[in-house]
C-alpha cells in the first residue's frame, strides 16, 4: 500500500498530552528545584534538554523509518534489552535509590533501562508473534516460548526491585498474545500463573507485601507509604471541581512524596480540579481509541500487533498510574507516560508515538 499522510488527530493528541505534562511539570517542580538547585526551572529544563529534544529527533526518525525494518532487528532488541537490565547491577556503572538498582549512569545523565526495555520488548513480541501466530495449537511452540521470553525480561526487573514496571511489561504482553488470536486456554493460563506470581509475590516479598498492606491499611505506616498514599488523596479531594489554579498546589512543598514523578497526577487535581482529571483521562482514552484504530488498519500482522503493543503500553500505564495514585489499586511506582519527569521515559515515549505514526501512514 502506497505511503499517504499520517493520523494527524492522534498526533495532536501525543502533542497536547507532551505539552500539558511539560506545562504541570514546571508547576509541580518549582519548589523542589529552587530548594535543591536555586532555581525554580532546573526540571522543566532537564525534561526539554534530555529528554524533550532527543525525544523529537528520534521520534522523528522513527516516522521516517518504514516499520517492517524494526522487524529484521527484532531479536537484536531482545539481547539488548537483556544486556541493559543487567548493567544496573554492575558495581561502578549503577545508580541506586531508596535501595533499588534500576538506573546506570551514561556520562552526565542517569539511564533507566527498563523504560527502553518496554519498547525493545514490543518490538521483539510483535516480530515473534507474526512469526508464531499460526502455531498457537502448540503449546510448545507458543505459550512455552512466551513465558520463557517474558518471563526473563519480568524476573530481571522484578530483582531490581520494580514490580509495577515488571507487571505494566506483563500486561502489555498478555494484550499482544490475546490480539495475535491465541486460544481462550492460553489466555486463562497465563492470567492464573500471573495472579499466583503476584501472590507469592506479597505473600513471600517484604518490598510487595508492604505495598499491599498499605493499600489495605494506610494508617498502619503513617511516614512512610501510607503517608504518600494519604497525602496524594487529600491533594486529589482538595482539588475540587475546578482546582485552586495553576501553581496553587499546597502539597508540593515538601508535603506529597515523588509530586513530580509517580504523584504528578495529585498535583494535576489539586491544582486543576476535577475539569483536569477529565481533560487528561479523556486524552489517554481518546490516545488508546487512536492508537487501536491505527492497529486496527494496518496492512499486515507486524504492524498490528506493533500497534497494539505500543498502545496498550502507554495506555495500561497512565491508568494504572492513575489508579494508584487515586488510592483504587496499591502503589505501583510506575511513572505517568509523557508527563512524570523522567528524561529515559519520555524519549523512549516519543519514539514509540513516531514509530505508531508510520504505522499510520500504511493503513
Amino acid at each position: 500500500m502506497k505511503p499517504h499522510k499520517p493520523d494527524y488527530v492522534f498526533l495532536i493528541i501525543s502533542a497536547l498530552i507532551v505539552i500539558f505534562g511539560l506545562v504541570m511539570l514546571s508547576s509541580a517542580s518549582m519548589v523542589k528545584s529552587q530548594e535543591t538547585f536555586g532555581t525554580p526551572y532546573y526540571y522543566l529544563k532537564h525534561q526539554l534538554l534530555f529528554g524533550l529534544l532527543p525525544g523529537l529527533l528520534l521520534a522523528y526518525f522513527a516516522y521516517k523509518i518504514k516499520y517492517q525494518t524494526w522487524k529484521k532487528f527484532s531479536f537484536l532488541f531482545f539481547i539488548i534489552a537483556v544486556i541493559l537490565l543487567i548493567i544496573v547491577f554492575i558495581p561502578g556503572l549503577s545508580f541506586k535509590s531508596g535501595g533499588a538498582a534500576r538506573w546506570f549512569y551514561l556520562g552526565p545523565i542517569t539511564v533507566q533501562p527498563s523504560e527502553i526495555v518496554k519498547l525493545g520488548f514490543i518490538l521483539y513480541l510483535a516480530a515473534w508473534l507474526d512469526q508464531k501466530s499460526k502455531n498457537f495449537d502448540s503449546a510448545s511452540q507458543t505459550l512455552i516460548p512466551f513465558l520463557v521470553a517474558t518471563g526473563i525480561i519480568m524476573g530481571l526487573i522484578i530483582i531490581q526491585p520494580n514490580i509495577g514496571t515488571a507487571g505494566v511489561i506483563g500486561l502489555v504482553s498478555l494484550v499482544m498474545y490475546f490480539f495475535a488470536g491465541a486460544p481462550l486456554w492460553h489466555i486463562s493460563s497465563l492470567l492464573a500463573i500471573g495472579f499466583s506470581g503476584l501472590f507469592f509475590f506479597i505473600k513471600f516479598f517484604s518490598h510487595a507485601s508492604s505495598r499491599f498492606e498499605t493499600f489495605l491499611h494506610p494508617e498502619n505506616e503513617p511516614l512512610n507509604a501510607g503517608y504518600q498514599m494519604k497525602q496524594a488523596i487529600l491533594a486529589i479531594g482538595s482539588g475540587g471541581l475546578l482546582g485552586k489554579g495553576l501553581g496553587q498546589s499546597i502539597q508540593k512543598f515538601n508535603y506529597l512524596p515523588e509530586s513530580i514523578g509517580d504523584s504528578i497526577f495529585a498535583i494535576i487535581a489539586e491544582e486543576l480540579g476535577f475539569i483536569g482529571i477529565l481533560l487528561i483521562v479523556g486524552l489517554f482514552v481518546y490516545f488508546a481509541i487512536r492508537g487501536l484504530k491505527i492497529a486496527q488498519g494496518a496492512p499486515d500482522n507486524f504492524g498490528k500487533f506493533l500497534a497494539v503493543g505500543i498502545t496498550s503500553w502507554l495506555s495500561l500505564q497512565a491508568f494504572i498510574n492513575i489508579s494508584a495514585i487515586s488510592g483504587l489499586i496499591p502503589l505501583t511506582g510506575v511513572p505517568l507516560p509523557l508527563i512524570s519527569y523522567g528524561a529515559s521515559g519520555l524519549v523512549v515515549s516519543l519514539v514509540g508515538i513516531g514509530i505508531l505514526l508510520n504505522i499510520s501512514k500504511h493503513c
